[in-house]
């Protein structure tokens, strides 16, 4: 083994390449990132992007339907309801991959959609889970659709600030 060790070691001699730029590379490969290495590993073809983001679409908008057969019992409802949720959003992973996923719910102009939607979820979670209150829970799904409604116009363009205009004069009365 040792003699196989020197025997690569002239070969890249040979070459022009020194050991140590070997464990450089070597180095930087090791550094990436958690996301770049999910991203490096998630190679899928276009099709296969379709495939995955219709199918976990589908379980999350069914998961989500279902949970309305079972809302008069908010620990099975919030679970569902939750898990349709994160199902749906983690669909567009899929098709934009994990990283700029991430990247994009991280953005300047999102920031704050993205962490209400997911402080709602986990309000929900434990509402549902450890608190076992119907109508916690009830007013807990009520905020993350909320928050999942405020997320999906940050999408669109001037999406909130219409939205905020048309609330601000419907509900902006005087007495």
């Amino acid at each position: 083994m040792d003699k196989m060790n020197q025997a690569f070691e002239k070969m890249k001699m040979m070459v022009g390449m020194e050991v140590e730029d070997e464990e450089r590379a070597a180095e930087e490969e090791s550094s990436l990132s958690f996301m770049e290495d999910l991203n490096r590993n998630c190679a899928l073809t276009t099709k296969q992007r379709f495939y995955g983001f219709a199918i976990c679409l589908s379980a999350g908008l069914t998961c989500t339907l279902l949970s309305m057969l079972v809302f008069f019992n908010p620990v099975k409802f919030g679970i569902t309801f939750t898990l349709g949720n994160l199902m749906a959003l983690g669909s567009t992973a899929f098709l934009i991959g994990p990283q700029r996923q991430v990247t994009m719910m991280l953005d300047r102009a999102r920031i704050y959609a993205t962490a209400l939607y997911l402080a709602s979820i986990i309000i929900a979670l434990f509402c549902a889970l450890y608190v076992r209150n119907k109508l916690l829970t009830l007013l807990a799904i009520i905020l993350e659709f909320s928050g999942l409604i405020w997320y999906s116009l940050s999408y669109i363009p001037f999406a909130r600030t219409m939205v905020s205009k048309v609330f601000y004069t419907c509900f902006d009365t005087e007495f």
